[in-house]
């Protein structure tokens, strides 16, 4: 069996919790009078750092860190993979869904066409050119696109040869950077955008071979991080530029977001398992169930509990939407989760821990 990384959980903790904090201030700011306040919540939160892409982006990268070594030693190790990742996205995503459905039609009375449903039920909406039901399910399609590579470059065996992720990283930043300088297209701008996502990802491979698998250097960290954050800055520039306005994504909060979730990522993997926190390790074991859940739990007290103006009555709404998220999000982890992964695993061929070290808490030494 193999142990699992808590430093990786306490990233993933503090991922979730910056998007959970983003999306309740950006309901104080948009939707109540802030006074004197405004510039200084508006600002914070859309001018200088967008913390929601702040969290996603080091989420890509944990994905980055864990998913490529999730593909079992079994005779058939992409079957066995795809069951493991299937049965650890879609039922919470599932259950999302319908908990999105009821909370929307309860508090806004709003309904969904059934064939909008129905696409994003599949989770492959955006192939399908269909919008997503919220928003926020746009992170779902750049974990499934990196799958879909991961999955090409293991069966090519590609995946784990050295300088793959470093000659994924260089290329598409190198050609990234190129669209965004020279391109004036909001749709190329758009497409050039996942690939900044998919390079955070393999960005967080590199930098997981570096640290635990000794097969690169921090040479190629350097070298790949600098070319990443010049990728976010001229793209942060072009895609969210121009004239900032009241949508929270300007070229510096984004790009600062991007550059901020490398830094912080770097910290944390050479650093170890000293950086693991218990509390925040522990909301970052349900930060799935927590990414899916928050938004209606938000909506929920926002309508039913919305505790007034004022910086102290904002602090408290902030409180009240973290504790109800991770609340209702423990309970999804704990009856459709935690059971879903199990019988998923009963379906694979080696029926084992998967290869990836994955996340736990009270372990130490973050390269042994």
């Amino acid at each position: 069996m193999h142990r699992r990384l808590a430093f990786i959980d306490t990233l993933r903790g503090i991922a979730v919790l910056a998007v959970v904090v983003q999306h309740a201030l950006e309901v104080i700011v948009r939707e109540h009078p802030t006074g004197a306040y405004h510039a200084f919540l508006h600002d914070a939160i859309g001018y200088y750092m967008n913390f929601g892409r702040f969290g996603v982006v080091l989420f890509f990268f944990v994905s980055g860190f864990v998913i490529p070594f999730s593909f079992p030693a079994s005779a058939s190790p992409i079957n066995d993979f795809a069951i493991s990742r299937f049965f650890r996205l879609y039922p919470a995503y599932w259950a999302s869904i319908a908990i999105g459905l009821v909370t929307m039609q309860a508090v806004m009375s709003r309904t969904y066409p059934l064939s909008q449903i129905a696409a994003n039920l599949t989770m492959l909406q955006s192939f399908l050119e269909v919008p997503h039901l919220w928003d926020f399910y746009w992170t779902l399609t750049i974990e499934l696109l990196f799958y879909l590579v991961c999955i090409v470059l293991f069966a090519a065996g590609l995946l784990h040869r050295r300088l793959t992720a470093v000659a994924i990283v260089v290329a598409t930043a190198l050609a990234g950077t190129a669209v965004a300088g020279l391109v004036e297209h909001r749709a190329a701008w758009v497409v050039t955008e996942v690939g900044l996502n998919l390079s955070a990802m393999f960005l967080g491979k590199i930098i997981r071979d570096t640290v635990i698998g000794g097969s690169l250097r921090w040479r190629h960290v350097a070298l790949c991080t600098t070319l990443y954050v010049l990728f976010a800055v001229t793209l942060s520039s072009k895609r969210h530029g121009g004239i900032y306005q009241d949508d929270f994504f300007y070229s510096y909060s984004v790009g600062a977001a991007y550059v901020c979730a490398a830094l912080v990522f770097i910290v944390f993997a050479v650093v170890g398992e000293k950086m693991a926190w218990r509390p925040i390790a522990f909301v970052g074991v349900i930060s799935y169930s927590v990414y899916l859940m928050s938004p209606f739990a938000m909506d929920c007290v926002h309508h039913y509990a919305w505790p007034g103006d004022g910086p102290l009555a904002w602090f408290v709404f902030v409180a009240e939407v973290v504790t109800s998220s991770i609340l209702v999000s423990f309970m999804t982890y704990s009856l459709v989760e935690t059971p879903s992964i199990s019988f998923g695993r009963r379906l694979r061929s080696d029926r084992s821990t998967p290869v990836a070290i994955e996340p736990a808490l009270g372990r130490q030494g973050a390269a042994q």
